[in-house]
């Protein structure tokens, strides 16, 4: 199994990021699934930058069926998203940004789970009762959150 971990043109945002390794190889891994459709939502999105360089990866490796899902409840860093976005063009592509409430957000993405949800280990740290764990569970099949395990994550530039 070769796993593309970087290609030419991805920011440094993305590259640096701890959860792009396994973006990169959860998308590998469903393409040699022969898998042509993906669903990828990123709860707490900011400006959008690693969805839509993992959109843009997974059209690299030849989905032909790509939708991203970016969801933030600040109004500014999703106005600076949907404008990255429009600059996107692909119709293989389709991505959108969502001002809301992370906890109603994915209480509503888990009528549709996505093939990858994105998100960050501070979703968790407030955690007392699990029941983010569970909305972050229902919300997507594979959850790739930012903890890095052993030793520390470091982005060589």
């Amino acid at each position: 199994m070769t796993v593309i971990i970087t290609r030419p043109g991805l920011c440094r945002t993305a590259r640096c990021d701890p959860r792009w390794p396994r973006i990169a190889a959860a998308l590998a891994a469903m393409r040699e699934r022969h898998r042509h459709a993906v669903r990828i939502v990123d709860a707490d999105c900011a400006c959008g930058t690693l969805l839509i360089a993992a959109v843009r990866h997974a059209r690299a490796l030849g989905f032909t069926a790509i939708e991203g899902h970016g969801i933030d409840d600040a109004a500014p860093l999703i106005g600076r998203a949907r404008a990255a976005a429009a600059r996107l063009d692909d119709p293989a592509i389709g991505l959108s940004f969502e001002r809301a409430d992370i906890t109603q957000a994915l209480a509503r993405e888990a009528d549709v789970p996505a093939d990858i949800l994105l998100c960050h280990d501070r979703h968790a740290a407030d955690d007392n009762d699990g029941s983010t764990a569970r909305l972050l569970a229902a919300a997507g099949h594979l959850v790739i959150d930012d903890r890095v395990s052993g030793a520390a994550w470091r982005c060589a530039a």
